[in-house]
């Protein structure tokens, strides 16, 4: 069974190690592979975010973060970032987060979730966004810069949270 629930600052430790394996390949987020605990952390566990963890068996096995888009006038848009421990990929682990961050983002008083880099070889996540019926309404031509492909494009998709459209 998969939990998920808020992070606390003590998590951060276990979050780190998923943190850093997927961004070392180089292939789905646009941080540096080289990125360090500290900056992971501040990107992370920003206190302008709110961090949730999915737990298996009482270990953390993904996390995501949930934040405005945009200040201000566009703060009724969510949106998110996700990671899966690599090890454990193809469990549901996602998509219970999806689903949990869709419906903590409805609670919270958002109208709509935005993902705004959504990388084009990232087949898991387009997957899952598609599953979950996120639209893609943009592409960046080559905006971002994968390890082993150069550059590829990347997607912005978006979500309708507003019961009334």
């Amino acid at each position: 069974m998969i939990q998920v629930r808020s992070a606390i600052e003590g998590d951060f430790e276990s979050i780190w190690p998923i943190f850093h394996r997927v961004v070392s390949e180089g292939a789905s987020y646009p941080y540096a592979p080289e990125t360090t605990p500290d900056e992971a952390r501040s990107y992370w566990m920003a206190p302008t975010a709110q961090t949730y963890v999915a737990l298996v068996l009482d270990r953390i096995s993904g996390t995501y973060f949930l934040k405005l888009n945009q200040p201000g006038l566009g703060s009724h848009v969510a949106n998110a970032g996700f990671m899966v421990d690599p090890d454990r990929q193809g469990r549901g682990i996602g998509r219970a987060m999806a689903e949990h961050a869709l419906a903590e983002a409805q609670r919270l008083g958002y109208r709509a979730m935005q993902f705004n880099l959504v990388v084009r070889t990232n087949a898991a996540a387009l997957a899952l966004w598609e599953k979950v019926r996120f639209e893609l309404v943009g592409t960046l031509p080559g905006a971002t810069h994968h390890q082993e492909q150069g550059f590829v494009d990347a997607y912005v998709m978006y979500k309708s949270l507003d019961a009334h459209r």
